[in-house]
């Protein structure tokens, strides 16, 4: 077993092996340098892309390797945003929300992806409300801004109301839109856990399914998980009241599609159509990626998938290094596509879960190599890495280097910081 201590964190300022690096800007917007304006084909070639509004079976072909690059680049996983150049909101927005089943994933996410991040201001934020825990893509809680929780929320609304279809046979007699304007005067008046929302409806429909009546609410209303839940090290237990009533703003009646999906392409391109509805789960998508046909580039995968890209997005040669990145359990950036073969190794498909379980997932080379996992003490912060395959000295002395970043981040300064390797994990 190797490892490393780090001893106590270093005092707050930048970071030697990310102050070089691209930042918010960069990373969003020129880590593919000259790249931007040709396609990296199979790997090691370019060829010029195919122009905007041009529907053609000889697209470039996109490498797996080159889409694992140009995603990362969009998720500032290539290089950390520098110091100074990201702050937490601007992060959030561009990565259109951080997925948040649990609270400490957006804050390991995000100090994957910011070289200065400080946990406190992902904290403040939710704290004045500037960012929220709520339910949007897929039907899972995510951390948004505040007005990206009043627009996507809206926008993934039919989504939402489909996954009720399920829970038919438990609602009999019951009046959905009279629960729900009951759910709101309830939540309203004052936050309420599910099982106190719960507890109120079966008053009023005693032989219905008591699971799904609070799920009615979940996906009818624009539910918030108010604070102290999801604050630093502070937290608390789920309760919630309507997103309108906890930002004083109504929600956007009429979210447009095509924001959504330019904004989808920019944090997740290059991508099918089939990708986007993954990751929403927002069906009949394609009319809306054929009205933006003219103004977007045109590829295809190793597959013959037609994918689809802003023209400006960076798309960075496939030789581009990746450095390894330690992503929280549920990061987007393995839920966001439909085919996951440019960050997921057929070979690892499934390594990363355990029934309903998710590790936090260790990248190399751009790709899942295996899990990791942070456990803090009064004394001691550990950082355990079980990689799917041993690593090479110049990979694994890279992996220690970022697990030591990523405690001087989250960890207390006041104890010691460890990273070790773990047994390799063969599934």
């Amino acid at each position: 077993m190797t490892t490393r201590n780090s001893g106590a964190r270093r005092p707050a300022g930048p970071d030697p092996d990310t102050t070089a690096r691209a930042g918010a800007a960069g990373a969003a917007a020129t880590a593919g340098g000259a790249a931007r304006r040709s396609a990296t084909t199979r790997r090691g070639a370019r060829t010029a892309s195919a122009p905007p509004g041009r529907r053609t079976a000889s697209a470039p072909v996109l490498s797996d390797r080159a889409l694992g690059r140009a995603t990362l680049a969009r998720q500032y996983l290539l290089a950390p945003a520098a110091p100074g150049t990201l702050t937490v909101e601007e992060a959030l927005t561009h990565l259109v929300g951080l997925q948040a089943q649990n609270v400490k994933p957006p804050y390991h996410g995000l100090a994957a992806r910011i070289a200065d991040f400080d946990p406190r201001g992902l904290s403040a934020s939710m704290e004045s409300r500037a960012a929220v825990r709520i339910v949007t893509m897929r039907s899972t809680i995510h951390t948004h801004t505040a007005a990206d929780a009043l627009t996507l929320r809206s926008f993934v609304q039919p989504a939402l109301e489909r996954e009720l279809h399920g829970f038919r046979g438990g609602l009999v007699g019951v009046d959905q839109d009279r629960l729900v304007a009951l759910s709101r005067d309830l939540v309203e008046s004052e936050p309420r856990t599910m099982a106190q929302l719960r507890e109120a409806l079966l008053k009023e429909w005693p032989d219905a399914d008591p699971l799904a009546l609070p799920l009615v609410a979940r996906c009818r209303l624009p539910l918030v998980q108010v604070t102290p839940r999801g604050l630093w090290r502070r937290s608390g237990q789920v309760a919630l009241t309507t997103v309108d009533r906890w930002l004083g703003r109504p929600l956007d009646p009429e979210p447009s599609a095509e924001d959504a999906v330019r904004r989808y392409l920019a944090a997740f391109g290059p991508a099918s159509v089939k990708d986007m509805q993954t990751w929403a789960r927002v069906t009949r998508l394609r009319e809306v990626f054929e009205r933006l046909r003219p103004e977007l580039l045109t590829f295809r995968d190793e597959r013959g998938t037609e994918l689809f890209d802003l023209p400006d997005a960076p798309r960075p040669d496939a030789d581009t290094e990746a450095p390894p990145r330690l992503l929280p359990e549920y990061d987007n950036l393995l839920l966001s596509h439909a085919d996951r073969s440019r960050v997921v190794p057929t070979e690892y498909k499934g390594l990363t879960w355990q029934g309903n379980h998710a590790y936090s997932v260790l990248m190399a080379d751009g790709l899942v190599a295996g899990v990791w996992k942070l456990d803090e003490s009064a004394t001691a912060a550990v950082v355990t890495i079980e990689p799917f395959a041993p690593l090479g000295r110049a990979q694994r002395e890279a992996t220690l280097a970022e697990g030591e970043r990523m405690l001087r981040l989250l960890a207390e300064p006041s104890v010691t910081h460890e990273v070790r390797f773990g047994a390799v994990r063969r599934g």
